[in-house]
């Protein structure tokens, strides 16, 4: 199945095709201050440029197994934090290099999505092997101390991301609706819990532009269970924190690996997504 990297500019609505590749199964774009994008393809990280004049190259990494498509810019875009998966986190150095680990003295799956705007805290989802129904929020510091367990376990949450000022975790979560993901937020030390959507479609993976005005997240039809591929999804653009009147700014088919991650431009007017036409 071909898949094609895509920006979306929210001001002008214009698409821009960046690349479409039938070799490698791209997913999850990062978009960095120097305007490159960083994907995860087939078990790799690669990097291409934003505007879409080169092709993607591999960002060559030592010490770091295979990845998953859940990786997030450190602050400054200096380093990158990852996924793996052998269920751990790390860090390397965006343009490649030796990586480090963070996690340890557990047996949990780590899967990572947000990092706190002073680049100290990661937020995750922690699941205890081998039972994926007990999904929940964690945090943990960038030297690997201080886990902290922001939701009880059972809740099947995912997608936790920090707003650009600290103050909220959001992310999606079926502690409301049993099989049914909605977007919630909830304080870093896990006061404050609130659903903020509230319709039959199943929302995920909340996204916030660098200037907080902003967010995106992806909708699946109603009925969708977990956070499947190869499904005719949606984009929903949120302005001025107004998450009930979300508007769809893109339907294409995708899914997994469309915007697993945060992919807002430094500016904020533009983010990164990958769709998987069909050709069947």
């Amino acid at each position: 199945m071909p898949c094609r990297i895509l920006t979306y500019d929210i001001t002008t609505g214009e698409r821009t095709l960046v690349h479409t590749s039938t070799s490698v199964h791209f997913e999850a774009p990062n978009w960095t201050d120097t305007g490159t994008l960083i994907v995860n393809g087939d078990g790799l990280l690669w990097a291409l440029p934003a505007d879409g004049t080169g092709e993607p190259r591999r960002i060559p990494l030592d010490g770091v197994p295979a990845l998953n498509n859940d990786h997030v810019l450190a602050p400054g875009h200096e380093t990158i934090f990852l996924s793996a998966d052998d269920g751990h986190l790390y860090e390397a150095p965006v343009d490649g290099g030796s990586a480090r680990r963070i996690t340890s003295g557990d047996d949990r799956l780590h899967f990572l999505h947000g990092v706190s705007p002073d680049g100290a805290t990661l937020a995750y989802v922690g699941i205890d092997r081998p039972d994926w129904s007990t999904a929940s929020l964690l945090t943990v510091g960038t030297d690997g101390t201080g886990t902290f367990r922001v939701t009880p376990a059972g809740g099947v949450d995912d997608g936790p991301e920090y707003t650009p000022d600290g103050a909220w975790i959001h992310f999606n979560t079926e502690r409301f609706s049993p099989g049914h993901a909605q977007i919630a937020r909830i304080r870093p030390d896990g006061s404050g819990l609130e659903q903020l959507t509230f319709d039959d479609r199943v929302n995920w993976f909340p996204h916030f532009a660098p200037d907080g005005r902003h967010a995106v997240h992806l909708s699946y039809p109603p009925g969708t269970q977990g956070h499947p591929g190869d499904l005719p999804v949606e984009l929903h653009l949120v302005e001025g924190g107004d998450w009930r009147s979300a508007r769809t700014v893109v339907a294409l088919q995708g899914g997994q690996g469309t915007i697993n991650v945060n992919s807002w431009s430094p500016d904020s007017l533009r983010f990164a997504y990958v769709d998987y036409p069909a050709t069947r």
